[in-house]
């Protein structure tokens, strides 16, 4: 998962390949819940493994659950028939789906005395809850709100034996606001230990009808069969609490493959892009954007548990469409809208203000600074596709789907954008919320022009830190790290061991071209060996000074080295890195530590490793190596044309950092005035 401040996704030309989802965040919460109150132990395979999920499952370990395994294969041990702790705190981010049904089952459950505290994030204690609450206080349950009236954080006190007070009550709840309030009924009035049957009756229209039918389609797998009489009367049977089915799978994610089913429709220009996990054989209500992303021109082939999807068009037709059947996948056609030929309209999509943010605000704003123009309404949002895109800074409000769907606008470069831009997201380790490798999938599927990806050079003197500024560099903006002197240490390295002498240039050319070298969080491996520390000798450090002097070797890397340039963008140290290799890097950077300074910092990394050093040794040894770098034929040491000249000597690394930092952002195309974010 990218955890950087920000991430620049540079204007992306093609998506091919094969995409997985993940497992369904809407399923997986309801069957971890239902799991963890059943008696008997379920195996669930296919289970999201994410931020709302890691909340359900570490409520459940508090309330007494064993849960086993890991999300490919979880087994869970319910509590069903066991009493509950007398007390637990629990902490439940901004998972709708952990808040809502967990404090309905506690409220069932909670023994006299006992007491219970949910919490959340600052946004969760954002989201009304008052509905349910109301419900659940007419069955006699008590309730209190910790600080602000109609919203979490909630205590949940016992109440007694959990019963409802009638032989057949009925509870009712508003349907117009949000489903999880009737899914949490749904979900926890089976737990009650009344024999009696319980209806809901749902007030006002009932939207997110997909999101109850799975609510149901789950509890039945558990042994609860519930009575549907339309959409707004549901009938319970007493004494039916859910029961292990022994093992559940977890279908893909409807709604995050949504993203990958939009970018296909736009930039799939090839060859379709497949995405496993999710099909026609989905039970979720998200899958009905299928349909609608295939009405404005995309080519979909649907198997039981696949999709194919290829660009048919672009643009595409535009849409005008009620989404109160897919309000989640609704963001995502509120993006595509940007690729349209004409004024989308998306409608009924109120509850998108109660979401993890208020999401048709922040669409409507995002959306405009890509360059669409944007009607916001009580209920709906008008886009009209932009004239001239714009390279956007996208806040995230914390959502993950405003980060995911916004992400698509990067797509202008498949053919849409006269002169196509990037899009900068904030925060994208938000994505962590239903899929934190969001962004890994992204690019490892997606095709951008090469001279379109971004590069930061930065070259310098022996010791004088480059390195250690362009891995830090490289992890504050979430780019690849080419460590150029590593690629020739490794073959100094890989010399010695096959016994190729230092002035065997031709010999020296062909271990270059054989060698298996790879860089693996933060590792260095050639040929498979963790070889991070043997690079680090100064026998090796000395015989790469000499060998990167030969042209023939230095033509030998050459490809390897253009190889690094990936998505999202490369920070590149070494030597020709800025004029030979990549001289169109948007940055270079050129340090001028001087030897002594250099000798000391080195001197010093070299006790705290417990080597002996004499640092007027390393000091002689360094202005050796300037002076034979500097006078070479080939490539000597000097700065690239344009290079940013920063002296090092007294800096910290972080202020090192910092200041490459803010030259990088200066040559970034954001407007800054335009996407400032709002005080």
């Amino acid at each position: 998962m990218f955890a950087t401040r920000f991430l620049d996704i540079p204007p992306l030309a093609s998506i091919a390949g094969v995409v997985r989802v993940p497992g369904s965040k809407s399923i997986s919460n309801r069957a971890l819940l239902l799991a963890g109150f059943a008696r008997g132990t379920t195996l669930i395979e296919g289970l999201l493994e994410s931020d709302d999920t890691i909340v359900m499952r570490e409520a459940l370990l508090a309330l007494g659950c064993r849960i086993d395994g890991d999300a490919s294969r979880l087994a869970v041990t319910g509590i069903g028939g066991v009493t509950l702790p007398s007390a637990a705190k629990l902490f439940l981010g901004n998972a709708g789906t952990a808040m809502r049904p967990l404090a309905a089952a506690l409220a069932m459950l909670a023994a006299a005395g006992s007491r219970f505290e949910l919490r959340g994030t600052a946004r969760m204690h954002e989201r009304p809850i008052a509905d349910l609450v109301d419900a659940l206080r007419a069955l006699g349950c008590r309730i209190d709100y910790l600080e602000r009236d109609g919203f979490p954080p909630l205590a949940i006190s016992g109440a007694g034996a959990g019963s409802l007070p009638a032989p057949a009550a009925t509870v009712r709840v508003r349907g117009d606001v949000s489903s999880q309030f009737l899914t949490a009924l749904l979900l926890a009035l089976p737990l009650r230990s009344s024999t009696a049957d319980a209806v809901v009756e749902v007030e006002g229209e009932l939207i997110s009808k997909p999101y109850i039918e799975i609510t149901l389609r789950l509890l039945a797998a558990f042994g609860v069969d519930v009575e549907r009489v339309g959409w707004q009367r549901f009938r319970l049977p007493g004494g039916a609490a859910p029961q292990s089915p022994g093992r559940f799978v977890v279908e893909g994610d409807a709604s995050s493959a949504s993203y990958f089913i939009a970018a296909a429709a736009v930039a799939a220009r090839d060859a379709p892009l497949r995405i496993e996990g999710v099909g026609s054989d989905s039970m979720q209500g998200d899958f009905a954007f299928v349909e609608a992303v295939a009405s404005m021109g995309a080519t979909i082939t649907a198997g039981p548990s696949w999709l194919e999807v290829g660009r048919g068009r672009l643009p595409l037709a535009a849409i005008d469409r009620d989404c109160n059947d897919i309000p989640d996948a609704a963001m995502t056609l509120a993006a595509l809208a940007l690729f349209a030929d004409g004024p989308s309209r998306l409608t009924n999509i109120a509850s998108w203000r109660v979401k993890e943010t208020d999401r048709l605000a922040a669409m409507a704003t995002e959306l405009r600074k890509v360059g669409a123009v944007v009607t916001e309404g009580a209920d709906f949002i008008e886009i009209v596709p932009p004239l001239q895109w714009r390279a956007g800074a996208i806040r995230t409000y914390d959502d993950h789907r405003m980060a995911m769907a916004m992400a698509l606008a990067a797509f202008n470069g498949a053919g849409i954008a006269a002169a196509p831009v990037p899009v900068r997201i904030d925060d994208p380790r938000c994505v962590g919320k239903t899929w934190p490798d969001f962004f890994e999938a992204l690019f490892a599927a997606s095709v951008a022009e090469r001279s379109a990806i971004p590069v930061l050079a930065i070259d310098g003197p022996t010791a004088s830190g480059k390195g250690t500024l362009a891995s830090a560099v490289a992890a504050e903006l979430g780019y690849v790290l080419l460590d150029s002197g590593a690629v020739y240490r490794a073959t100094a390295l890989a010399a010695l061991a096959a016994g190729t002498r230092a002035d065997d240039e031709v010999g020296l050319e062909a271990v270059a071209l054989a060698m298996d070298l790879r860089f693996d969080d933060g590792a260095t491996r050639l040929a498979g060996d963790d070889v991070t520390e043997s690079l680090r000798l100064e026998s090796v450090g000395a015989m790469a000074s000499k060998i990167s002097a030969y042209p023939r070797v230095r033509r030998a890397v050459l490809g390897l080295q253009l190889a690094f340039r990936r998505l999202p963008g490369l920070v590149a140290d070494g030597r020709d890195m800025g004029s030979v290799v990549f001289p169109d890097a948007e940055l270079k950077v050129f340090l001028t530590a001087g030897a002594a300074e250099r000798a000391a910092r080195r001197h010093k990394q070299l006790i705290a490793k417990g080597i002996s050093a004499n640092i007027d040794s390393l000091r002689a040894d360094l202005e050796a190596r300037d002076e034979r770098d500097l006078n070479r034929a080939a490539s000597p040491l000097k700065p690239a044309e344009g290079a940013l000249m920063l002296d090092n000597s007294v800096l910290t690394i972080e202020a090192s950092v910092a200041a490459v930092l803010e030259a990088w952002q200066q040559r970034r195309p954001f407007d800054r005035a335009f996407n400032q974010k709002p005080v």
